[in-house]
C-alpha cells in the first residue's frame, strides 16, 4: 500500500507494489500489484454481501483486473488506476477497523474523494462522528459535508447552500445537539420562514399554531432522530429547545444559543438582515437553504441570494456550498437534482437567444 502507517498492507517499496514502474511496452502484460489485507480485517466486510463492494470497484475501474485470493487483492491494469484502488482498499480497511459497516455508498464516495486528489482522506471523512443517539451515529458522508461541519466548528456564522438532500439542515442540527450536550450553549433555536409552496396559510385548518406547524415539521422530524423523543416536550417547555417561525425572532437578542435558520431562500433581504442581527454573545448561527427553490412572491428578492454579495469577506462568516454530488438520500435524488439543473440551464440558454 502507499500509506506506510497502516500495517499489514503491501509495502510500496516492494517490486509487487511499486507504482513508479515504467509503462510496459506495447503488447506486454501489465505487472500485477498485490495488496495484502491484515488478518484482523474481515475479507467478507471488504468484499461485501455477494461481493457487492468488489463489483463496485470493478465497475468504477473497468481497465483494472481485480483478483481476490485469500486475504490478497491482485490488481492488473494502468498504474494510475491501480494506485487509486490500492489507496481505496487502505481506506476501507481503516473504516472497517473503526467499526463502521461498509456499503456501496461508502465505496463510491471514497473513490470520488480519491479521484479528486483532496488532501482529506476518505477514512477521516467517513469515520467522523458528530453525535450518537439510540445506537445511531450521525456523521458526514461526503468531503463537502465534512468541510461544512468543520466550518461550523471554526466560524460564528455559517451559510450552508445546496440542493435538497445534501444534509445542510440535518448536519447543522446534529452539531447543535452536540454543542448543547457539551454545554457549549444553553439552548437550541430552530426557525424557518412560514412561506407557502403552492398553498395558502389561511386555507389550512385549525389555529395559527396548527397552520404554522406543517412548516416546522421537518425540523421536529430531524430533532426526533437526535434527541430522546420522550425528553423533547420537557426540553421545549423549559426553553432549552425552541422551534418557531422566523417572525418570532424579531426584537430578540439570542445569547448562549445555537441558532439554525432553515429554508433561508424564502426570506426577504430585510428578513435575512433581521435574523442575522439577532446574534448575541456566545452564540453560533447556521443558515441553510437552496437558492433554486424560492417560493417567495414574484418581485421579492431572496435574502439568501443577495447575502453572499453583501457579506463576502466579512471575518468569521463562512459560505459552504454543497452540490448534487453531496446528496445522501436515495441515489435517484442526486440524478433528479442533476437532471433538473441541466433542464434549467437549457431554459436559461433558450431565453438568452
Amino acid at each position: 500500500m502507499t500509506d506506510p502507517h497502516h500495517p499489514g498492507t503491501a509495502d510500496a517499496a516492494t517490486p509487487d507494489t511499486d507504482l513508479t514502474e515504467t509503462t510496459p511496452s506495447e503488447g506486454a502484460p501489465a505487472p500485477a500489484h498485490t495488496v495484502v489485507i491484515p488478518p484482523e480485517t474481515s475479507m467478507a466486510a471488504l468484499l461485501g454481501p455477494r461481493d457487492e463492494l468488489l463489483k463496485t470497484m470493478e465497475r468504477s475501474f473497468p481497465r483494472v483486473d481485480v483478483m481476490v485470493r485469500g486475504n490478497e487483492f491482485r490488481l492488473t491494469g494502468p498504474s494510475e488506476d491501480v494506485a487509486i484502488i490500492e489507496r481505496l482498499i487502505d481506506e476501507l480497511v481503516v473504516i472497517a477497523a473503526a467499526g463502521q459497516p461498509l456499503n456501496r455508498d461508502a465505496v463510491e464516495r471514497s473513490i470520488g474523494m480519491l479521484r479528486s486528489a483532496s488532501a482529506e482522506r476518505p477514512a477521516d471523512v467517513l469515520t467522523m462522528n458528530i453525535i450518537s443517539n439510540r445506537g445511531r451515529t450521525i456523521r458526514p458522508k461526503t468531503l463537502h459535508q465534512k468541510r461544512y461541519v468543520d466550518a461550523i466548528d471554526q466560524h460564528t456564522i455559517v451559510f450552508g447552500i445546496g440542493p435538497a438532500g445534501t444534509g445542510k439542515t440535518y448536519l447543522a442540527m446534529a452539531k447543535a445537539v452536540a454543542a448543547l450536550q457539551a454545554k457549549q450553549v444553553n439552548r437550541i433555536i430552530l426557525t424557518r420562514p412560514a412561506v407557502e409552496a403552492g398553498e395558502r396559510l389561511g386555507f389550512l385548518p385549525g389555529t395559527l399554531n396548527d397552520k404554522i406547524d406543517p412548516y416546522l415539521r421537518p425540523l421536529y422530524d430531524a430533532l426526533h432522530d437526535m434527541v430522546d423523543p420522550d425528553s423533547i416536550p420537557r426540553l421545549m417547555a423549559s426553553g432549552t429547545i425552541e422551534v418557531a417561525p422566523l417572525a418570532y425572532m424579531r426584537g430578540r437578542t439570542l445569547n448562549d444559543a445555537f441558532i439554525i435558520l432553515d429554508e433561508a431562500q424564502n426570506t426577504s433581504a430585510e428578513q435575512m438582515k433581521m435574523f442575522l442581527t439577532r446574534l448575541g454573545f456566545a452564540s453560533k448561527m447556521v443558515v441553510t437553504g437552496d437558492v433554486t427553490q424560492v417560493d417567495l412572491p414574484k418581485g421579492t428578492s431572496s435574502g439568501l441570494r443577495v447575502v453572499r454579495d453583501i457579506l463576502a469577506g466579512v471575518e468569521d462568516i463562512h459560505f459552504a456550498t454543497l452540490t448534487s454530488a453531496d446528496v445522501v438520500r436515495h441515489r435517484l435524488v442526486s440524478s433528479i437534482v442533476e437532471a433538473y439543473g441541466k433542464h434549467d440551464e437549457g431554459r436559461t440558454q433558450d431565453g438568452d437567444r
